[in-house]
């Protein structure tokens, strides 16, 4: 009698990565790119998950840009080298700006991560983690977002000279996307649901000149402008030198660009300016902003400030803390000076202790948080279209097309008096309104 033996056959189990995303919104788009790649790979991916096992894969993408940002890329890394240590996980890689910067002195102090990689270095991180570079998948990402809307990088890298920064040292010169990839990554965005896309780059105003001979960022504007499903387009990191002042057309001329600048102009004194190598001066910056505001009456401008710069005395902060009064910047973020190796402003004495450093930005968004009350107040009683971002406790969140997610205002709408869809456009009436919060109901 012939007897069948049945054997048991143990499916082995696809490990997972699950990618860690440090630093700023371009390093979430790097991440999103990842993942897409990964998937379109059919590999198990995941984001930022709590749940690992034995096998599994941490790709950490860091940020290098400022000491703070630094260290928490540091922590990270080390937490889950002793997760792996401790065979908890199976692998562990790194990539991002800190191992662009760093990977020498990274490999040679943490020897149990698997490999470091830096910012360009997508193809051989994809090898790393038995997955082929697929140029199908141009445009495919795999949104960490919320899917209504995107980060959309536009170009890498920055050619400016500014002192203080170290981002061309991580990211390297500046380049610009082609402009039909991203007419084809919009379509494909939209396509999935996304309405409003963040413009996103080191410097966006630069866009084209690489490629084209010319900026070509108010032809890019109009062109996404065109893709169907798009409802909101966003500017960010705008750079005042060389300003290309027709961005200002495309954003009159079409009703789904956002009447919204983010301008990073990191002080007023000509003698920081010039120190920062910005190629500016306080007279062209204060004509810049009123000319913006000439031209586009109701925009909504977001800037940010450095304080405690080195040689930055009592009376350059003062000049500054009287500008940003006078100015009424709508959004505005301030930072403390840090000193960064390989910059040229490394060269000059930190002079500036951390206490006065710090409190110096206290008092610049003192100062903001009073414009910011005032400015909302005006609001009180009008209605604006909201874009509906989550629900939260007993609220519904979104922003107007002021504002940016994570960094800007918000608009709490009482889940009591009316409902609305995570990614749907409502209009909402301003009951009242704190220094950073809009309170209304949906009409």
């Amino acid at each position: 009698m012939n007897t069948k033996i049945a054997r048991s056959k143990t499916a082995i189990k696809q490990p997972k990565i699950n990618v860690i995303t440090l630093g700023c919104s371009k390093n979430i788009y790097d991440s999103e790119v990842l993942m897409g790649q990964l998937r379109g790979n059919n590999l198990n991916v995941v984001h930022e998950s709590d749940k690992m096992g034995k096998n599994d894969i941490v790709v950490i993408n860091t940020c290098g840009f400022i000491d703070n940002a630094k260290q928490e890329s540091i922590d990270t890394i080390l937490q889950f080298s002793e997760l792996k240590e401790a065979g908890k996980i199976g692998k562990v890689v790194v990539t991002g700006c800190l191992s662009e910067r760093y990977k020498p002195e990274l490999e040679s102090e943490i020897t149990n991560v698997d490999a470091f990689f830096g910012t360009n270095d997508l193809q051989n991180i994809l090898h790393e983690l038995g997955a082929n570079y697929k140029h199908e998948l141009i445009g495919e990402r795999l949104l960490t977002t919320p899917s209504h809307f995107a980060y959309f990088k536009i170009a890498e890298g920055c050619n400016r000279p500014c002192s203080f920064c170290a981002i061309p040292l991580m990211r390297g010169k500046h380049m610009s996307k082609p402009m039909e990839e991203l007419v084809n990554e919009a379509k494909i965005l939209a396509k999935n649901g996304t309405k409003e896309l963040i413009l996103i780059a080191q410097d966006l105003t630069y866009y084209g000149l690489d490629l084209y001979g010319v900026r070509k960022l108010d032809e890019l504007m109009r062109r996404l402008s065109d893709v169907p499903g798009i409802e909101w387009i966003r500017l960010q990191y705008a750079y005042p030198s060389g300003f290309p002042m027709e961005i200002l057309d495309a954003m009159n001329e079409r009703d789904n660009i956002c009447k919204y600048l983010d301008m990073p102009l990191q002080h007023i004194t000509d003698n920081m300016l010039k120190s920062m190598r910005r190629g500016t001066t306080k007279q062209k910056t204060v004509d810049l902003v009123n000319q913006i505001r000439d031209k586009v009456p109701n925009i909504a401008m977001r800037t940010t400030l450095i304080c405690g710069y080195p040689g930055e005395t009592q009376y350059d902060f003062e000049e500054m803390a009287a500008w940003v009064a006078e100015t009424k910047f709508d959004r505005l973020g301030c930072f403390t000076y840090s000193h960064e190796e390989k910059t040229h402003a490394h060269t000059l004495v930190d002079d500036v202790p951390e206490e006065i450093k710090q409190q110096r930005v206290d008092d610049i968004m003192e100062i903001q948080q009073g414009i910011s009350f005032d400015i909302n107040q005006e609001k009180v009683g009008k209605i604006f279209k909201v874009l509906v971002d989550k629900k939260e406790g007993d609220f519904f969140i979104g922003r107007t097309e002021f504002d940016s997610p994570e960094v800007d205002n918000e608009v709490l709408i009482d889940a009591a008096t009316g409902y609305a869809a995570n990614g749907s456009f409502v209009n909402v009436k301003i009951d009242r309104a704190e220094d950073f919060d809009l309170y209304g109901t949906i009409v």
